[in-house]
């Protein structure tokens, strides 16, 4: 058998899927997903594991911003496939003696899953065999508040996430599900979004032809909303 017979297949959610539910040990107790997290919009992401230097950056970052994930009806989950004396002791460090960035006594009021089992990281397709059969790469899942996988992200794990491009994709799906509009290369909050593209020669036609106040079009097929 070829050593590529002999790779684990990884299996995972895709985009529009149901979030695989399961119930886990964490840092804030137990928690059950979906059923805890009814009307939110959940940020579940995975660290290879507790004390290494890129994934401290990278909670401290996700701890600093709790607030402003919850100001858009968004909770923060945490994983990595270490005890939860491993992560108590890894977050109390973090707290009483890093300083990164400006941040410093940083508390992770998020749960954070133990998952020694491996049973939540396999769900998610979080192993990777050929980055590593013990540690999950970096993962970001984003569910809406029906549970339904929207945005899927992953990383090496030797390179940390853009936190901000987490808050923008979310700001950037929660606008498109609220005004159904699109929003083009690099968008950032308050600028310019993409109307959705005609069904029909027809309705191309007429909305090249009908002005619309805020309205602006480059062509038949991508037309944008003035936001200012």
């Amino acid at each position: 058998m070829s050593e590529s017979e002999n790779i684990e297949r990884v299996n995972m959610p895709l985009i529009g899927d149901d979030a695989p539910s399961f119930t886990a040990k964490t840092t804030q107790g137990e928690i059950n997903f979906p059923g805890d997290y009814k009307g939110k919009w959940v940020i579940l992401f995975s660290h290879p594991a507790d004390f290494t230097p890129v994934c401290t950056t990278e909670f401290m970052t996700f701890a600093s911003m709790q607030d402003e994930f919850r100001e858009l009806n968004t909770e923060l989950i945490g994983l990595s496939i270490d005890s939860i004396y491993a992560h108590i002791a890894w977050l109390r460090t973090i707290k009483e003696k890093i300083e990164y960035k400006g941040m410093k006594d940083v508390e992770v009021n998020f749960p954070v899953i133990e998952d020694l089992t491996m049973e939540v990281a396999k769900k998610f397709g979080m192993l990777q065999p050929n980055a590593s059969n013990t540690q999950a790469v970096r993962a970001v899942f984003i569910m809406d508040p029906q549970a339904k996988v929207r945005c899927i992200l992953y990383y090496p794990l030797s390179n940390g996430r853009n936190m901000d491009e987490v808050k923008r994709i979310l700001l950037a799906m929660q606008k498109s599900d609220e005004e159904n509009i699109a929003t083009p290369a690099n968008w950032q909050p308050g600028e310019d979004v993409i109307i959705p593209p005609p069904g029909s020669c027809g309705t191309a036609k007429e909305r090249v032809e009908t002005e619309e106040e805020g309205k602006y079009c480059l062509d038949w097929f991508i037309c944008f909303k003035k936001e200012s």
